[in-house]
């Protein structure tokens, strides 16, 4: 059975940096991608970031040049490195590993942004 287990959410000022990190559990096979969204009170899942089996990366424009995806393949995980934060960014962040079979979610980390 796959989990996949986040961390790293918590609060910080605006400006500051967090760096969120999603792992699945079990045995996972033909991963297409894998992604971060997130959830703010009010408003639908958006997605923040996503990085392809081929390595190529996709960003919301509302995070480029301040958010950094990547991953390590050897270890099943994805890494969101998040610098330069707005009080916008505040949400429920949630990872997802979309595979041939379907797609698996994290529980969600939150991310609070705030002086």
């Amino acid at each position: 059975q796959v989990q996949l287990v986040e961390s790293g959410g918590g609060l910080v000022q605006p400006g500051g940096s967090l760096r969120l990190s999603c792992r699945a559990s079990g045995s996972i096979f033909s991963i297409n991608a894998r992604g971060w969204y997130r959830q703010a009170p009010g408003k639908q899942r958006e997605l923040v970031a996503l990085i392809t089996s081929g390595g190529s990366r996709n960003y919301a424009d509302s995070v480029k040049g301040r958010f950094t995806i990547s991953r390590d393949n050897a270890k099943n995980t994805v890494v969101l490195q998040m610098n330069s934060l707005k009080p916008e960014d505040t949400a429920v962040y949630y990872c997802n590993f979309n595979v041939v079979t379907g797609s698996y979610w994290g529980q969600g980390t939150q991310v609070t942004v705030s002086s």
